[in-house]
Parts: C-alpha cells; sequence; structure tokens
C-alpha cells in the first residue's frame, strides 16, 4: 500500500492530487486501510480531496471540524462554494451566504487548501459584478482561490485581467470549456480539473494523460507553485484508480529527486 505522501524535495508540499468527494469503489477496498470511515481511509493514500457535498448542501462547523482531525497534517482539502451562491445567486446579493460557508468551512483549519469557485454555463463575465464577488471573497480568507467559469465570455484578456488582479486563479478543466487567457498564469497556482475524457464524468485517462499530468505538476512544483489536480470522473469509479497512478508516478525516485 502506498503511504499518501509526496516525496522528499522541492515537490513535497506543494502538489496535491486527489478526487472529487472520497469515496471509494468496491473494487479497489484492498488499497485501502479496512478500518475506519471513508475519509479516514481515503486520506491515508491520497494526498487531498476535493468537497463537493458543500456545493450542494452547507455543512456544520463541527462537521468541517471533524473531517479536519481525521486526516493527516500534510493532507488538504479544496472545498467547493455553494451552487446557491455561484448558480442561484450568481455571484450577485451572496454576501451573507457567503459569510456563512467560509464561517463553517474555515474549521477546516491550515488543511483547507483551496476554495473552488464554479460557475454556471449560461453565466456570463461581468467586471463589476466578477470584482465585487471575488474581492468580498477575498477579505473572508487568505486560502487561495480558484474559479472555473464556462461561458466563453470569461475566457477573454480582460476576464483574465480581472481574475488574476484579484489574486484568483483559472481552473484548468478537462474537457475545456474555452482556451485559457495568458494572465491565467499569473497568479502562480495550477489547479487541474479532470472530468473525463471523450465521455464526461465516465471516462478514465489513459497512462499517456497521466504522463503529462504527471510532468506538469512536477513543473509547477519546481517553480514554487502550488499544483493541485483533481479527477471528477467519478460517475463510473475512474477517479481514484486516475488519482492512484499519477500518485505513483509522483513517488517514484524520478520525483524524488526534483
Amino acid at each position: 500500500m502506498t503511504s499518501g505522501r509526496m516525496p522528499a524535495g522541492r515537490s513535497a508540499g506543494l502538489i496535491h492530487v486527489g478526487c472529487a468527494g472520497w469515496s471509494i469503489p468496491g473494487a479497489l477496498h484492498e488499497k485501502f486501510p479496512a478500518a475506519g470511515s471513508h475519509l479516514v481511509r481515503y486520506a491515508s493514500v491520497l494526498p487531498a480531496v476535493e468537497i463537493n457535498t458543500s456545493f450542494y448542501r452547507p455543512h456544520r462547523a463541527a462537521t468541517y471540524a471533524r473531517w479536519r482531525d481525521s486526516v493527516p497534517e500534510s493532507f488538504r482539502f479544496s472545498a467547493k462554494v455553494p451552487k446557491a451562491i455561484t448558480h442561484e445567486a450568481r455571484l450577485r446579493g451572496a454576501e451573507e451566504a457567503l459569510e456563512k460557508f467560509v464561517a463553517e468551512v474555515s474549521h477546516l483549519g491550515p488543511k483547507l487548501g483551496c476554495l473552488l469557485v464554479q460557475l454556471p454555463p449560461s453565466l456570463q463575465f461581468d467586471a463589476q459584478t466578477a470584482r465585487r464577488f471575488f474581492r468580498k471573497l477575498r477579505s473572508l480568507t487568505a486560502v487561495p482561490l480558484v474559479c472555473e467559469p464556462r461561458h466563453l465570455s470569461w475566457f477573454t484578456a480582460g476576464a483574465g485581467d480581472v481574475l488574476s488582479g484579484m489574486g484568483v486563479g483559472y481552473v484548468d478543466a478537462d474537457p475545456p470549456p474555452g482556451k485559457l487567457p495568458e494572465e491565467a498564469g499569473l497568479t502562480g497556482f495550477t489547479y487541474l480539473r479532470m472530468h473525463g475524457s471523450p465521455v464526461i464524468y465516465h471516462s478514465a485517462y489513459a497512462d499517456d494523460v497521466i504522463a503529462q499530468l504527471h510532468e506538469r505538476l512536477l513543473s509547477s512544483a519546481a517553480s514554487g507553485k502550488p499544483a493541485w489536480c483533481i479527477f471528477d470522473n467519478t460517475a463510473s469509479g475512474a477517479a481514484v484508480p486516475n488519482a492512484l497512478s499519477l500518485l505513483a508516478r509522483l513517488q517514484s525516485p524520478r520525483a524524488a529527486a526534483a
């Protein structure tokens, strides 16, 4: 069984590999400890996870605290901002809901590594709305922020200027909804979100794609940039095998020398 910890070297602490949620497919149970909650077992092998349930419903502060205390010190959570804010309020007039969410999720403490703002495909870029929303979010937390827009209007130099100016990174998603603007690389943060291709949420990634992800993560870490790779191809159980494959590459002797 792998340890779930990154090798020593410059990569240590900068690379976070995991899945959208900590469900473990039955066929892979032998790769994880038999005892403990699903999260405890998952976190003993994989070093990061994206909390997707926060998108659909609130969690009590005590729940986040329990999750925090269930995982190793080096483990990191990314949490998805609620759809009530991103999809229903569409980033407008949601200050109270945003404050409540951040107050709750902050109970993850130093193990909260990132907040993910995923936007609906119908939400067009509006500079004033974006600035107001991300300025408010940044006033509430110092953790890294990434945005996953899905309307083409967000994939422009103007939108890139606004997000990079606010210190907000772009999610580099697969399949990509648009070409990332050059400004996307200015925040010093990499967040890969692998939804599955060609069948979104279902398809597993081949070894050559995993090898490319490995190189991208090492390159980012070598330049001192935090790098995340989250597999969201969970519908047919492909996420965990892909994450384990990528982790194995990162724990190879070559990665340890990086």
